[in-house]
């Protein structure tokens, strides 16, 4: 796998315009985001050697070399889930290849479902801590050279970039929320008993990816900042039937709040 990583890397660095160090991956509903960023280059990730393909409706499967605002960055519009039948060495592969090229932060967005009671649908949750669920770590097997055989958890989420989330978002009279996200395997959402299990956990968002990206990026000593996007409510009396089409268009609907609060922060970071 190190070797198809390394071999990845090197025909992106053949093809990119740019050597940027930020990169972004954008969630469910959250890929107009690139509608931001002024492109340079665009590849399909079926073009791309070794990459995974991207089946989820709403994830467009490309990468984008560009310019938001001043920075040049790299987005992932579209992402890899465990729920597709990828192993975690799969769904990280895309991490590790970034690590490869010099991305040195990163940030990531997903849908989620909200479990802490004080939250409503639209609230953009900063991501503090995460709690992993899944069934497979990414760090599984072998461990590569790019961090510890152990790597220490204790500050994932970089509390800098989360400081000036907050600062943004203050400036701009954006409501956010900040909270412990779960990640779970998936396809299906949670049903109402396991809802309460992950807030008794300690959870205040759960959702189907980001945990795994999160911990090979800290692997890589990669800077992590993500945010989600609270799309239905896991709340007792307040859970309902929901499909991943109204997931979509919820967080279509705040999307250019989350939008403005990146934006800003790639460029004074």
């Amino acid at each position: 796998m190190y070797k198809k990583i390394q071999e990845t890397a090197a025909w992106l660095k053949t093809k990119m315009p740019t050597h940027p160090t930020t990169a972004i991956i954008l969630g469910t509903g959250l890929g107009r985001l690139a509608e931001e960023i002024k492109v340079t280059l665009t590849i399909d990730y079926k073009d791309i050697p070794n990459f995974p393909v991207s089946t989820v409706e709403g994830h467009s499967g490309c990468l984008i070399f560009g310019k938001l605002g001043e920075k040049d960055v790299l987005a992932m519009q579209g992402r890899f889930h465990y729920y597709e039948g990828y192993s975690m060495k799969e769904v990280t592969f895309p991490i590790r290849v970034m690590y490869e090229i010099g991305i040195k932060t990163l940030f990531v967005s997903n849908a989620a479902g909200g479990t802490n009671p004080d939250f409503e649908i639209g609230d953009l949750m900063i991501i503090t801590d995460h709690i992993n669920y899944f069934p497979e770590h990414p760090l599984h097997g072998p461990n590569f050279p790019t961090g510890p055989r152990f790597p220490d958890m204790h500050e994932v989420y970089d509390r800098e970039l989360i400081r000036l989330a907050d600062s943004i978002a203050a400036e701009k009279g954006i409501k956010v929320q900040h909270g412990v996200y779960v990640g779970t395997q998936g396809p299906t959402f949670e049903t109402p008993a396991e809802y309460k299990l992950f807030r008794i956990f300690g959870a205040d968002a759960v959702g189907m990816s980001t945990v795994p990206e999160v911990i090979v990026a800290h692997h890589c000593g990669i800077r992590v900042f993500g945010v989600s996007v609270i799309t239905d409510l896991g709340v007792e009396g307040k859970i309902i039937e929901v499909s991943h089409e109204e997931v979509q268009r919820a967080a279509d609907a705040v999307q250019p709040l989350m939008a403005n609060i990146m934006r800003e922060m790639i460029n004074r970071n």
